[in-house]
């Protein structure tokens, strides 16, 4: 009978480029201590630094990138 079935597969939507080419953000997460909220901080376009603000309250937060860092990707903000 012709509606009883329901397809919902795809081969998804048509880009301009495709998924394989684009590199992932690098990021870190952070637990915003000030709301109790967790969200992930992105590395700057000069890569320096990971800078992001808080979700909540819009705190600034800065984690330098530098020789004889850290491997650590999470961490909190006070």
């Amino acid at each position: 009978m012709a509606g009883e079935n329901l397809d919902l597969s795809s081969d998804g939507f048509p880009t301009s480029e495709s998924s394989e080419s684009r590199t992932p953000r690098r990021f870190v997460g952070i637990h915003f201590a000030c709301c109790d909220v967790y969200s992930r901080i992105y590395l700057a376009a000069d890569r320096t630094a990971y800078r992001g603000n808080c979700p909540r309250c819009a705190k600034p937060v800065q984690i330098r990138v530098g020789p004889g860092g850290t491997n650590s990707r999470f961490f909190t903000a006070y």
